[in-house]
């Protein structure tokens, strides 16, 4: 396995970016030992890549890019917006200098419209991913989507949605990427998914079910990691799991409950932990 082990901006700030911020997650994640932050870009794409280049450049740190669609860009309904934006986050991704960018791209979290996907929006779907593959390749970069729990999304919410969409394109440039909260709601197992994936599988959000310490939840890590060995995995393990340490955290997320580690206790916890199952 090449496995790159990263944590999400999210393990140290809210998504709600600003240089400063930006600064110090990227410090935090280069002292508890990770490879690489991935950065989750502002949907306003108000993001010096030059300075957050350099900063990466002084950490000695790797980075990829994600995306989560708002609502204003569900691609059902607002295809134009949405295939504007996701290119615009290709744009920031090449400047970066890093070749992936991952997250929730099938959709705006949150919209729904009161029925299962029709074959319609699967149409249009296809259609705005095709070009935005078309439009990465060029730039050297992958794209990966995450399916994401039925209270999030009607769209997709399992890996078998998002690899059914993936084949349609017949684009070799997207790539599964997979949460194990979200996991741990809608698929029947960790291993099924894994190794239905196989190598369209480049990029993994290890949180536990309670989105606290790894192993500490009912996650089944044992059924994952087996399943990760077995297809000889290639990519970034990502920590996104949350601290209500961190302001503002609670609300973003729907974190009520007080954690019981900080920030940096849970980072450093989880990524001995990924090390541990994988090295």
């Amino acid at each position: 396995m090449n496995i790159k082990f990263g944590a999400s901006l999210l393990s140290w700030i809210t998504p709600n970016w600003n240089p400063e911020a930006g600064k110090y997650a990227i410090e935090k994640t280069a002292k508890a030992g990770f490879d690489l932050i991935e950065i989750l870009l502002p949907p306003s794409m108000e993001f010096n890549t030059k300075e957050v280049k350099q900063q990466l450049k002084d950490n000695n740190l790797g980075v990829v890019c994600s995306l989560n669609l708002p609502k204003e860009a569900h691609i059902a309904f607002y295809p134009e917006a949405a295939e504007k934006l996701m290119k615009q986050a290709v744009d920031k991704t090449s400047e970066l200098e890093t070749s992936f960018l991952g997250g929730v791209l099938h959709g705006g979290i949150g919209v729904f419209s009161g029925n299962p996907l029709t074959e319609n929006e699967t149409e249009t779907i296809v259609e705005v991913w095709s070009k935005v593959a078309d439009y990465a390749e060029e730039k050297g970069v992958s794209i990966a989507i995450e399916p994401i729990n039925r209270y999030e999304t009607y769209v997709c919410n399992t890996a078998k949605n998002v690899l059914d969409l993936i084949s349609k394109t017949g684009k070799d440039n997207l790539f599964l990427h997979l949460d194990t909260f979200h996991m741990n709601i809608e698929e029947n197992n960790f291993y099924d998914p894994i190794i239905m994936a196989g190598n369209k599988l480049k990029h993994i959000h290890m949180t536990e079910s309670h989105r606290g310490m790894l192993g500490e939840g009912t996650v089944n890590w044992e059924e994952l990691f087996k399943a990760l060995k077995e297809i000889n995995f290639e990519g970034n393990l990502v920590l996104e799991n949350f601290s209500s340490s961190v302001s503002g955290m609670q609300q973003m997320v729907s974190l009520w409950q007080k954690s019981p580690y900080d920030a940096e206790e849970l980072a450093r916890g989880s990524l001995e932990f990924m090390k541990h199952h994988t090295i």
